[in-house]
């Protein structure tokens, strides 16, 4: 009983770890950081790839000022673009 119970926290701990956000390389950075630019956008904050597999961008400042929270696909195309 208790090994079963050891494998299934062990299960749990690894696969959250497996899940878990990341930030993007310096590679991925500079890819995303020239999309971004691209569509116009000057400045933002955090960007990680997340456990969806999509990469977010917090507070993405466009070019009219007003601050966005993205959503990229794995080849780099903003697929959500929500107010903030």
């Amino acid at each position: 009983m208790t090994r079963i119970l050891l494998a299934a926290l062990l299960s749990v701990v690894f696969g959250t770890i497996a899940h878990a956000d990341r930030a993007p390389t310096a590679d991925e950075r500079a890819k995303i950081e020239q999309v971004l630019r691209g569509q116009g956008f000057t400045a933002w904050k955090k960007i990680e790839f997340d456990d969806a597999r999509v990469w977010e961008v917090d507070d993405a400042v466009a070019a009219d000022g007003k601050k966005y929270d993205l959503k990229l696909d794995q080849n780099l195309a903003i697929i959500r673009r929500e107010a903030d």
